[in-house]
C-alpha cells in the first residue's frame, strides 16, 4: 500500500509539472494583447494563456510587491522596469541573447531602462496625450492650455487619467518643469493647475475613455495614441487625438519576466516569441500602437502607417517618462493624494 501511495503522489506531481509546463499567466494593461497573436503562441508551442488586466504602472508594482502573483509575464512601462528591477521584483531573461533580438530597431536595443538587455523584451512604445470630440469640441485642439484651464463649456466633460505617472508630466510640460523636480515649488505649481482643472473633471479613470468619448460623457480625455486610434475606428464618431505644441509623454512598455515566476522558461519563450516580425506586428494591428521590431511594418494593416495618430507632427516635442527619486516621487504623490481628496 505504501509503495502505491508513493506511486501515486509521484503521478500527481509529474502531472502537475506537466501541466505547469503547459502554462503561461500574463498580466498586461486593459485591451493590450492581441487575442490573434495569442492563439498563434498557444498553436506553435502548446502552452496555453492566460491573461489578467491591470489599469496603471502602480497597480502593477503594488501587485508583484504583494507577491504570490502567479503571473509569469508582465508588462511595464519604461521608467517601472527600472523601479521593478531596483526592487528585485524582476527575473533576469537573457532577452538581449535570445536568437529574435538581433530583430530589435539599433535605436531600442539595450534602453536605458535595461542598459544590457538582461531582463525584458520590446512590446509597444507611443505617446500620452488628449483624445476628444472634434464635432462636440467644435474645434482642433492645439494646446495644452485647452485641457488644463478648460474652457467653461467643457466643464464637466474632462476625463483625466487615474494616476498621476503621465498627466502630471503632460503638467510639467505644459509650466515648462522638469520632470521628476525635487523643488516643493514646481510641485505646488502642478498642484494649483490641477486644482483649477477640477471643476471641468467629470472623472479620474485610466479605463472607458472611449467608451465616455463615444458617447459623449466626455468631450476631453486623457488617452494614448493608439487607444485613440481604436476609439476612432470603432465608434465611427469624431475622435480625434491631439498633439498639443507643448509636446507630448512619450512611453515604451516590455515584456518582463517576475522574480519568482512558475513558469519562467515559458514566459521566455513568449519574449523570444514577440520579437519575430509576423508576430509583433498581429500585436500593433489589435493595440494600434508601434513596435521596435525590424520587419513588422510589412505585416501590418495598411492603414496603421498613415494614422493621424501615429505620426507625430514636426515640431511637436515627445519626452519620455522617467523613473524619479524617493523625493521627488513623495511630491508627486502628495499632490495627486490631495487632490483626488
Amino acid at each position: 500500500m505504501k509503495t502505491l501511495l508513493l506511486a501515486l503522489v509521484a503521478a500527481t506531481a509529474l502531472s502537475g509539472a506537466a501541466q505547469a509546463e503547459g502554462q503561461l499567466n500574463i498580466y498586461n494593461w486593459v485591451e493590450y494583447t492581441s487575442p490573434e497573436m495569442l492563439a498563434k503562441f498557444e498553436k506553435e508551442t502548446g502552452i496555453k494563456v492566460t491573461v489578467d488586466t491591470y489599469d496603471t504602472n502602480e497597480t502593477l508594482l503594488a501587485k508583484l510587491k504583494a507577491g504570490g502573483t502567479g503571473y509569469d509575464v508582465v508588462v511595464p512601462s519604461q521608467h517601472f522596469v527600472e523601479i521593478l528591477i531596483k526592487e528585485g521584483l524582476l527575473q533576469e531573461t537573457g532577452a538581449g541573447g535570445m536568437s529574435t533580438y538581433a530583430n530589435v530597431d539599433q535605436r531600442w536595443q539595450k534602453p536605458v531602462w535595461d542598459p544590457e538587455a538582461k531582463y525584458c523584451a520590446p512590446w509597444q512604445w507611443g505617446t500620452a496625450s488628449i483624445a476628444y470630440r472634434k464635432d462636440l469640441y467644435g474645434k482642433e485642439m492645439t494646446s495644452l492650455k485647452e485641457f488644463f484651464e478648460p474652457e467653461e463649456a467643457l466643464k464637466g466633460k474632462v476625463q483625466v487619467f487615474k494616476s498621476p505617472d503621465e498627466v502630471y508630466n503632460l503638467a510639467n510640460i505644459y509650466l515648462n518643469k522638469p520632470f521628476c523636480s525635487e523643488n516643493a515649488e514646481d510641485a505646488k505649481a502642478v498642484q494649483g493647475l490641477f486644482e483649477a482643472q477640477k471643476p471641468a473633471v467629470v472623472t479620474y479613470n485610466s479605463e472607458n475613455q472611449n467608451d465616455n468619448l463615444a458617447n459623449g460623457t466626455s468631450i476631453v480625455a486623457n488617452n494614448w495614441n493608439g487607444f485613440t486610434m481604436r476609439a476612432r475606428m470603432d465608434s465611427k464618431t469624431d475622435i480625434a487625438y491631439a498633439f498639443p505644441k507643448e509636446g507630448v509623454v512619450g512611453w515604451f512598455d516590455s515584456a518582463c519576466v517576475p522574480a519568482g515566476a512558475q513558469n519562467a522558461d515559458n514566459a521566455k519563450k513568449f519574449l523570444e516569441f514577440i520579437m519575430k516580425p509576423e508576430n509583433i506586428a498581429l500585436q500593433s494591428n489589435y493595440a494600434r500602437y508601434s513596435n521596435a521590431i525590424v520587419g513588422a511594418d510589412k505585416f501590418l494593416d495598411k492603414d496603421l502607417a498613415s494614422a493621424p495618430e501615429m505620426n507625430v507632427p514636426e515640431g511637436v516635442p515627445v519626452k519620455f517618462g522617467q523613473a524619479c527619486s524617493p523625493e521627488a516621487q513623495k511630491l508627486i504623490d502628495k499632490v495627486w493624494t490631495k487632490l483626488l481628496q
